[in-house]
């Protein structure tokens, strides 16, 4: 029996909240795109497509203002109930840097000494990491170059990761005023050791691409240097031998005449993103050849793990983070900032330690005493 008397309506509806609002095309801003998926022969499937979601602030590495995280949020909320859209590739402009965290420039000079407003803005902020984590598609991280700070933390909410062999990943907080509770301190122990998550949070070293993999935070590194039409691993890195001399340096940075050459070899190269976009078609691809449902339901399952931690800690991060601008944040933000006027990216630590250890109050007199001053 046919149940064609049962009434319909057919007529699609939009689940969207955020549109094309928030969205630009000139730096500072969060570009929105729906690329065709196409095959591995280069074949365009009709009605599928890829959105790609970057963040265009190559100045400033790719630092996200507030315009740009509400355009991050409607980005991926807008793919998830997109019913053509495969996956979402997020990603930053230019070959330099994916992302490096918060603009310091509106950091430093709105938000600080206004814990309100930046509480304001951490509600945004934990939105945009939950609409990572709460998007209906899969994500990749197409790491281009400079994944740190809250950079490191949106990107390691993603999926997956897919990185060019000169990006670098690490922490900044501690070293200008602030902690990695955006994430990182909930998501570094899925991916490290203990011990490994812990350093990288607080030491504020950067980590090579290489290093990252071999401790499993990424999922492919690939080259994108090209000399004479070759291939070139990132000639400032250590890639050839894992042990030397009783210590592992598979990774790690080259120092003195190795390192000068690297940066020689480096100037006669020229860089070339297409095995990076090669490695990310081809895990689209793969995604795109499931079935969606299983597929999602296998991910969410995974990232329920992350999203554990995440939400247990961001509220109160939140708060501790909006109080924190009325102190070492003021400083640590203004610090790096100004750093073309001084000279300085960070305060004077052991003098703060010292007035600390006086007693004295968190006021501008103290504040000018450990800022660096502008060069003359």
């Amino acid at each position: 029996m046919s149940l064609d008397w049962l009434p319909r309506d057919n007529e699609l509806k939009n689940h969207a909240l955020h549109g094309p609002e928030h969205w630009g095309t000139e730096a500072p801003c969060t570009i929105y795109e729906k690329r065709p998926l196409t095959s591995p022969a280069g074949e365009v499937v009709d009605g599928l497509y890829v959105a790609w979601i970057t963040l265009n602030n190559p100045a400033q590495y790719n630092s996200y203002t507030t315009e740009m995280v509400k355009g991050v949020i409607a980005g991926f909320t807008t793919a998830s109930l997109d019913r053509s859209v495969v996956a979402v590739v997020f990603t930053g402009a230019g070959d330099r840097a994916f992302c490096t965290g918060g603009n310091t420039v509106e950091y430093s000079q709105y938000y600080s000494r206004r814990p309100q407003e930046y509480g304001d803005y951490m509600d945004l902020f934990n939105a945009m990491v939950d609409s990572i984590l709460n998007c209906k598609k899969p994500v990749i991280c197409r790491v281009n170059g400079m994944r740190v700070a809250g950079g490191q933390e949106i990107g390691m909410a993603c999926d997956l990761a897919v990185a060019s062999d000169l990006a670098v990943f690490g922490q900044a907080g501690p070293k200008h005023g602030s902690a990695p509770a955006g994430g990182s301190t909930d998501f570094l122990p899925w991916f490290l050791s203990m011990e490994d998550a812990m350093w990288n949070c607080i030491s504020c070293e950067v980590w090579s691409a290489y290093k990252m993999k071999a401790k499993n935070l990424i999922s492919k590194v690939v080259p994108v240097l090209k000399k004479d039409g070759e291939w070139v691993r990132n000639p400032l890195v250590i890639t050839e031998d894992y042990v030397r001399d009783g210590e592992i340096v598979y990774g790690e940075y080259k120092t003195g005449a190795e390192a000068e050459a690297g940066k020689a070899l480096m100037k006669a190269c020229t860089t070339d993103l297409s095995r990076l976009d090669a490695e990310v078609e081809a895990i689209v691809w793969r995604f795109a050849n499931l079935f969606p449902g299983s597929l999602q339901m296998s991910i969410d399952l995974i990232r329920a793990k992350k999203k554990f931690f995440w939400d247990q800690a961001k509220q109160s991060s939140r708060h501790w983070l909006a109080a924190n601008m009325m102190g070492e944040a003021f400083l640590g933000f203004y610090a790096f900032s100004t750093r073309k006027l001084t000279g300085e990216d960070t305060i004077d630590f052991l003098r703060f330690r010292q007035l600390l250890a006086q007693g004295v109050l968190m006021d501008d007199e103290t504040f000018a005493e450990v800022l660096p001053e502008p060069q003359q």
